[in-house]
């Protein structure tokens, strides 16, 4: 009977430490889609200082992240394209509040085929067919749906439906270098990847709210120290030179 408890108990310990170094070292990051380039390098930067640590990334758009955060995904570091998803997170109880900062910021660019009549935001409703990010859960989206409202030609390119939506910035990125819309809304960093489009126009700032990245540990994160080491490098000079590389604004810098 003893040596049966024993086992038991030996076997329980053995099952927690395996359980526990499975996870060590390892941090999950979800980002925004149109962080994924950057990210992407700062991850390997990061990987080659600390080859111990595995960084697992989730790509999507910021509201689709937050809502799988929210139902318990594991996540331990987030990065939203906006403010919104941010505070729904925080909201949920799933953030940790002193761990927010402002990571990046970006612009709104339309591109599409090279064109000498569209300039301005009044000219897209000469156009058939505009892809722009699901203002629901993407904030390019959310941005551009708010400048076009700005702009008055939002109600109408709506009604007759030109409007194409996608599920992130870079599915929209996508069409319009497929040629299968007119133009798209993307960032200013996304359009730096267009090998066909071009950028048509920049949107006006003030038409729509600040285009800011805050990242966060979650309060799973909080308790990881290789997710807390992470989010202390992202907010460094390198990551700075590496996010001004691929087209972001850097609080530092601003």
């Amino acid at each position: 009977m003893q040596l049966h408890k024993y086992v038991m108990a030996l076997s329980l310990l053995i099952s927690v430490l395996l359980a526990s170094g499975a996870a060590a070292g390892q941090v999950r990051l979800s980002a925004a889609a149109s962080m994924t380039d950057a990210v992407k390098e700062l991850m390997a930067t990061y990987g080659r200082e600390q080859p111990g640590v595995t960084i697992l990334a989730n790509f999507a758009s910021s509201g689709s992240l937050a809502k799988q955060i929210a139902a318990g995904a594991p996540a331990d570091l987030y990065i939203s394209a906006n403010r919104k998803w941010m505070d729904y997170l925080l909201e949920q109880g799933v953030i940790d509040r002193q761990s927010v900062a402002i990571f990046a910021h970006n612009r709104l660019v339309f591109i599409g085929p090279a064109n000498d009549t569209v300039h301005e935001l009044a000219d897209l409703v000469t156009l058939e067919r505009i892809a722009l990010g699901s203002p629901g859960s993407v904030p390019a989206g959310h941005y551009a749906a708010q400048a076009m409202t700005a702009a008055g030609v939002y109600q109408e390119l709506k009604q007759a439906h030109k409007l194409m939506l996608a599920k992130d910035v870079r599915q929209a990125l996508i069409y319009a270098e497929r040629g299968e819309v007119d133009g798209a809304f993307v960032y200013g960093t996304d359009a730096r990847l267009a090998r066909r489009a071009v950028s048509l126009f920049g949107v006006p700032g003030g038409l729509h709210d600040p285009i800011s990245y805050p990242l966060a540990l979650t309060v799973r994160g909080a308790e990881n120290d290789e997710a807390r080491a992470l989010l202390d490098y992202l907010k460094g000079p390198v990551a700075r030179a590496i996010l001004k590389k691929y087209g972001f604004v850097t609080e530092a810098s601003r």
